[in-house]
């Protein structure tokens, strides 16, 4: 059986924070691959700034060269109202030789008691939890925790800085942030001699 990890989010923009989660969860659980899946319009909050198109962009930026790291389209082609249990349900069906394991952090694991048939997602994956600064990980449902370095970054965060014309060196890839520069997404602006 292949062990594949499943990575959701809205990816707005991707963050080395999500790299790094995906990369604790795939050596500490010995995944065959770990794959980013943003989401069309996800339940929990609102997509800002960027397009579908510009999403899925910078996640292949972000894992450029990094061969069990891809993206999965699955939601941004289905569209609609990403709910997990309605991926995995048909990922499982589709990819009867896997067994799937959803990484979700400290704040998703907070409130996994609000999600859309929970009860009946927990018999379909595995999840793996990792901790995030000023969340208490805690639930009911079984959570295989990952212990990981935890970084207190978010996408909220990128995109002020991006507004602002503040840096975001070592916070995002490099490729990434010359995409979202090049693009203007956010609200940034080229940076002095890169264009």
């Amino acid at each position: 059986m292949k062990k594949i990890g499943i990575l959701g989010g809205t990816f707005n923009p991707p963050h080395m924070g999500h790299l790094m989660m995906a990369n604790e969860a795939l050596h500490s659980l010995a995944l065959d691959e770990v794959r980013f899946m943003p989401n069309a319009i996800p339940p929990h909050k609102k997509a800002l700034g960027a397009t579908d198109e510009q999403r899925a962009k910078m996640v292949e930026l972000a894992i450029e060269g990094i061969p069990y790291f891809k993206l999965e389209p699955f939601e941004l082609e289905r569209g609609g109202v990403s709910y997990t249990f309605d991926t995995i349900y048909t990922l499982t069906k589709r990819e009867k030789d896997a067994t799937f394991y959803f990484i979700i952090g400290g704040d998703s694991i907070d409130s996994l008691h609000t999600w859309y048939h929970i009860d009946d997602l927990v018999e379909l994956v595995t999840f793996v939890g990792i901790r995030r600064p000023g969340t208490k990980a805690s639930t009911d449902y079984p959570v295989m925790m990952v212990d990981a370095p935890q970084i207190d970054l978010s996408s909220s965060l990128l995109r002020a800085r991006f507004a602002q014309n503040k840096t975001v060196q070592y916070l995002i890839p490099e490729t990434v942030e010359r995409y979202i520069r090049k693009e203007g997404i956010y609200g940034a602006t080229a940076a002095t001699g890169d264009y």
